[in-house]
C-alpha cells in the first residue's frame, strides 16, 4: 500500500533521538519509519512527497498550560502585550479608544508589571485619556488589573471598600484606592464588564487555534474551562467548534474548581466532563488555584516575603484552597478518575499540592489520573524529589526562568538569595526522576514552544544579553523538546501521540533547520514550516 506522505531528506526526531531517516503516514497514522532508500517504494502516484532539505521533522508541541480563548479575544481588544513602558502602554490605550468611540468599555490586557513603578499603574493615567468610559485591563499574568476612576465609581470602590478574602484593593498614602486591583479583588470590576458573545469566544479560539497550529502546537490543555474573574468561559466555544469540525486541534479543557467553594461541586464536575466531551474536546480535569503569583506578593510561601530592606514581612502569601481541606478534595476527584491540574507557584503551594496527590495515592491506590503541577517558581528541595515518588508531572513553563525586570526588579528582592535560587528547578527536577511537561500560560506570556525551548536549553530569554539564570537548571535540547512533545502528550493523555513511530499518531511539525546540528545559543531563530493534525496539514508558511 502507498503512502498519503513520505517526509524524506532531513532529519527525524525519534524517541531513540535524532536519525537521517524518512517518515511514511497513511490514514491519520505513521505507517514507517527507516533509510530513505527502503521507504522510497511506498510512494504511489498520489504521495505527497515532502522534501525536507536537511530541516527536522519531529511530534507536533502540545502546550500543557494555556488560555486560547481569552488570548483570541485580547487580540481583538486594547491588546498592551508589546508594551514596555508606561508611556507605552498609555499611549495604546489613548489609541485604541480613540478607534473605538463605540465601544462602552475598553477592554483588553497584557500590560507588564515591570512598566510602572511598584508594578502597580494608577487610575490617573489612564484617567488622562479615558475619562468618560470604564477601563478594565488585567496585566499579563492575569493576577492583576488596571482600571480607571470611571471604572471605581461603577463598581462603588473607595476607601471603605474592604479587601476581599482572596485579593487586595492597592491604594495610595490617603486609602484612596489607587486603580491597581489584585487577584480577586479583580472582579468587583471584572463582574461589571460585557460579556463576549457566543460568537466572539467561537472567532476567539479559531483565531487562537491558528496562530498556535502556526508556532507548531497540535494539542494543548486549557488551564481554565469554567467562570472566573471575569474571564470568558471557554466551554461552548469548544463544544461547537469539535460538533462542527473546526476543531482540528486536539484539546483538554480543565475545568474550574470553584476556590470560594467546596467538595459540593464535584457533582457539578462530574456532569460537565459528561456534557463537555466530544469529538477531539475533551473535559477530564479540574484545575485547582492554589496560590497566586510571587510578584504581587499572593504565592503562597512557607516563609514569609521580605520588604525592600531584605527585613521578614508578616505576608507568606495566599491560599486559594484551604490546605486543610484539599487533600480530601484531591482524594475524591482522583477517586472519579478525574486528573488534577494545580496551580502551585509559592513552595508553600507546590509542597500542598504534593500532600494532596500523596493522600489521594494513599486511599486511592496507584491510578492512571496522572496529576500535574504547573508554574512551580519556588521548590523547596526537600519537595524536588518527592513529585518523581508519587507520579506527579512537573507541568514548567520555561520562558519564565530568565533574568528580566519582573524577576530581578518585583521578585529577587522580595525573596531572597537562597529561595532566589530554588526558581524554576527544571535540571533538579529531571534529575530526580521527575517527568516534565512544558507549556506557556498564553496570554500570559508567548505560545512559541521554540522560544520556550531555547530558555529551558540556555536560561537565557531569546534576546539574549542578560546574566544566565540559576544555569544548573538548564535542560539539555532533547529533554526540553521531550517536555513539549511527549511530557505534554502524557499529561493530557494523549498516548499515541508526542513520538515519530509506527503507530503513532501523525501530529507532526517541520522546522526549518535542526537545532540539533546548530548552536544551542540559537535555538529561538528555528521557525516552524509544517504543521499536520492526524496526518492532515494545518498550517504551512510561506517558505515551506
Amino acid at each position: 500500500m502507498y503512502a498519503d506522505l513520505l517526509f524524506t531528506g532531513g532529519s527525524v526526531l525519534t524517541p531513540e533521538g535524532p536519525a537521517d531517516s524518512a517518515v511514511a503516514v497513511t490514514g491519520e497514522r505513521v505507517t514507517a519509519v527507516g533509510p530513505a532508500g527502503k521507504l522510497r517504494e511506498l510512494a504511489g502516484p498520489r504521495t505527497e512527497v515532502v522534501d525536507l532539505a536537511g530541516r527536522l521533522l519531529l511530534p507536533g508541541f502540545q502546550d500543557a498550560h494555556v488560555h486560547p480563548v481569552p488570548a483570541g479575544l485580547e487580540l481583538s481588544q486594547c491588546d498592551l502585550t508589546g508594551t514596555r513602558t508606561a508611556a507605552e502602554s498609555v499611549a495604546a490605550v489613548r489609541a485604541y479608544a480613540e478607534a473605538h468611540p463605540e465601544r462602552a468599555w475598553i477592554l483588553g490586557g497584557g500590560w507588564s508589571m515591570e512598566a510602572f513603578e511598584g508594578g502597580t499603574p494608577t487610575r490617573e493615567l489612564l484617567d488622562a485619556v479615558v475619562p468618560d468610559r470604564p477601563v478594565y485591563l488585567p496585566n499579563r499574568d492575569h493576577h492583576g488589573a488596571w482600571v480607571n476612576s470611571r471604572a471605581l465609581e461603577l463598581a462603588g470602590i473607595d476607601r471603605d471598600t474592604p479587601d476581599p478574602a482572596d485579593g487586595r484593593i492597592e491604594r495610595d498614602a490617603s486609602g484612596v484606592p489607587s486603580g491597581t486591583l489584585q487577584e480577586g479583588a479583580m472582579q468587583l470590576v471584572g463582574r461589571l464588564a460585557p460579556p463576549a458573545t457566543a460568537a466572539d469566544r467561537l472567532a476567539a479560539l479559531l483565531h487562537a487555534q491558528r496562530h498556535l497550529h502556526a508556532l507548531g502546537i497540535t494539542a494543548w490543555q486549557d488551564a481554565l474551562v469554567g467562570d472566573f474573574l471575569g474571564m470568558d468561559d471557554p466551554a461552548q466555544a469548544y463544544l461547537a467548534a469539535a460538533r462542527d469540525g473546526s476543531l482540528t486541534a486536539r484539546v483538554v479543557g480543565a475545568l474550574w474548581w470553584d476556590r470560594e467553594r467546596g467538595a459540593e461541586q464535584i457533582p457539578e464536575l462530574v456532569a460537565k466532563r459528561e456534557a463537555l466531551s466530544h469529538g477531539r474536546f475533551r473535559a477530564g480535569t479540574v484545575k485547582l488555584m492554589l496560590d497566586g503569583v510571587a510578584e504581587n506578593g499572593t504565592a503562597a510561601l512557607l516563609d514569609p516575603y521580605l520588604d525592600r530592606c531584605g527585613c521578614a514581612t508578616a505576608n507568606r502569601g495566599k491560599s486559594f484552597v484551604d490546605p486543610d481541606r484539599l487533600p480530601g478534595y484531591v482524594t475524591e476527584l482522583d477517586a472519579l478518575g478525574f486528573q488534577c491540574h494545580f496551580h502551585a507557584l509559592g513552595d508553600r503551594a507546590v509542597r500542598d499540592a504534593l500532600d494532596a496527590v500523596a493522600a489521594a495515592r494513599a486511599a486511592n491506590g496507584p491510578s492512571d489520573t496522572r496529576p500535574h503541577l504547573a508554574h512551580l517558581q519556588v521548590v523547596h528541595p526537600d519537595d524536588v524529589p518527592r513529585f518523581a515518588r508519587l507520579g506527579a508531572t512537573a507541568n514548567i513553563q520555561p520562558l519564565w526562568a530568565a533574568h528580566e525586570p519582573q524577576m530581578d526588579e518585583l521578585t529577587i528582592p522580595f525573596l531572597g538569595p537562597e529561595r532566589s535560587g530554588w526558581q524554576y528547578p527544571f535540571g533538579s527536577l529531571l534529575r530526580s526522576g521527575a517527568r516534565l511537561a512544558a507549556g506557556s500560560d498564553w496570554p500570559v506570556s508567548s505560545p512559541d514552544p521554540v522560544q520556550g525551548i531555547h530558555v529551558a536549553v540556555n536560561r537565557v530569554g531569546p534576546g539574549g544579553g542578560a546574566p544566565v539564570f540559576l544555569p544548573g537548571e538548564r535542560l539539555g535540547l532533547r529533554d526540553a523538546i521531550t517536555a513539549y512533545t511527549a511530557g505534554s502528550a502524557y499529561v493530557n493523555h494523549l498516548d499515541d501521540t508526542g513520538r515519530v513511530a509506527v503507530g503513532a499518531l501523525a501530529d507532526l511539525v517541520v522546522l526549518d533547520r535542526d537545532p540539533f546540528a546548530g548552536d544551542p545559543a540559537a535555538v529561538a531563530e528555528a521557525r516552524v514550516t509544517h504543521t499536520y493534525v492526524g496526518g492532515v496539514p494545518v498550517y504551512r508558511s510561506q517558505e515551506g
